[in-house]
């Protein structure tokens, strides 16, 4: 789930910001990708796109500062995937 995740959100954000070019560790607010404007806009993709829903809790920073950390995010919010195989 977390590398589909990954992908869903590299694609998310290379819309919105030209040459994103960033691995996905790099902390997207440092680097000047994100401000506190797109913040918003990621979590109302991250609610829209998964299916789940954002807290007051869960706006902490450190769940959004990187792609791995917003994929870690919604593989805790939405809970265990198991394969139907």
């Amino acid at each position: 789930m977390s590398g589909n995740a990954k992908e869903i959100y590299r694609a998310f954000i290379g819309k919105a910001v030209r040459n994103f070019d960033l691995d996905d560790g790099a902390d997207l607010f440092e680097s000047g990708v994100v401000n506190s404007l797109f913040a918003v806009e990621l979590v109302a993709f991250t609610e829209q796109e998964f299916d789940v829903i954002v807290e007051d809790d869960d706006l902490d920073m450190d769940n959004f500062r990187s792609i791995n950390a917003l994929a870690g995010f919604v593989e805790r919010k939405m809970g265990p995937v198991t394969s139907g195989a």
